[in-house]
């Protein structure tokens, strides 16, 4: 079944690139960079729920395709003069490559044994970036503000920032909701489902698991070459940071792991409190412990998150909440 041919798929996407537009229009800085949060953190749940929500493997280390993704393109960007536009989707490429090749060792493994393998790779190219001479090492890799020239100057790089980044959120929407309504997408939740009758029933399950990966890994590290070109500089400490990937479970779990609607509105909830707490004095410490405490409810109370529960409840919305 195609679901392009379906009107839900049309108007979630659509709504999606009506509302990134309208920031653009605004032409407010503030409302920009809340956006640009919004859509990183929403990229980020719509790729890892290739691997937690469609293929029910728990990645606690999908930040390193962020942190790659953002060496890799800021290398790209600082070192060789590439324009960021041609330099992110290479860093995803070659990090998509790499998940490839990666995914056909850790994915050998399940459960646990495969969540706790993911954190080791998170620290291993942790390590590896900070001892890695052409990185910068320990202190990273910068820019100063005349590399913004080429593209009018660094308001004007802002703004052509947020719109590939745009661009990037509504692709892996697309991707998501391709995947979830294919073949291939099929096989991933029956892998979830029961990985053994998959593989008696003929589904490539190991193939497919690293393809799935692979793929969860593109929109990330694009997102993160995206993200370190807007700062102007990239360091070890802030692109692999183990607690971004906790919070990026959150938001899949708080919007219904499975779903193509769920990441999305998961990320949208999440920042939105996360903004909240950061700028309230009294809690602005405790935003970690409340993703935590947020898991443990949602695991509990509502295991298939916020659409999924409203899904099962009405099931006329099946249709209308892909």
């Amino acid at each position: 079944m195609n679901p392009w041919k379906q009107q839900p798929a049309w108007v979630l996407v659509g709504l999606c690139a009506i509302a990134g537009v309208a920031v653009i229009l605004s032409d407010d800085d503030s409302l920009r960079e809340t956006a640009f949060t919004v859509l990183m953190y929403a990229t980020l749940a719509s790729s890892l729920n290739l691997c937690v929500g469609y293929m029910g493997y728990v990645n606690f280390g999908h930040i390193v395709f962020f942190g790659l993704g953002g060496y890799l393109g800021f290398y790209l960007v600082s070192r060789h003069d590439w324009p960021i536009y041609s330099a992110a989707p290479v860093a995803g490429i070659a990090v998509s490559l790499l998940a490839a090749l990666l995914g056909g060792a850790v994915l050998r493994l399940r459960g646990a044994y495969f969540a706790l393998a993911t954190i080791g790779v998170n620290e291993a190219a942790r390590s590896f970036v900070n001892n890695f001479p052409p990185f910068g090492g320990p202190t990273g890799l910068s820019i100063s503000f005349s590399a913004y020239a080429r593209y009018g100057g660094a308001t004007r790089a802002l703004w052509l920032a947020y719109l590939l980044l745009l661009v990037t959120a509504l692709a892996s929407v697309a991707v998501s909701i391709s995947v979830r309504h294919s073949r291939f997408g099929l096989g991933l939740l029956s892998i979830r489902e029961d990985e053994d009758a998959a593989l008696t029933m003929g589904v490539r399950a190991p193939l497919d698991k690293a393809i799935a990966y692979a793929l969860s890994a593109f929109f990330p590290a694009v997102v993160g070459a995206i993200f370190f070109f807007k700062n102007g500089n990239v360091e070890p400490s802030d692109a692999f940071r183990l607690h971004t990937s906790i919070e990026v479970i959150v938001m899949v779990m708080l919007g219904g792991q499975g779903t193509v609607v769920g990441p999305l509105f998961g990320a949208l909830c999440y920042e939105r409190l996360r903004g909240v707490l950061l700028t309230t004095p009294v809690v602005k410490d405790l935003h970690l412990a409340v993703a935590g405490l947020l898991l443990l409810l949602i695991v509990l109370f509502l295991p298939a998150g916020a659409i999924g529960a409203l899904r099962r409840r009405l099931p006329a919305l099946a249709k209308v909440l892909p």
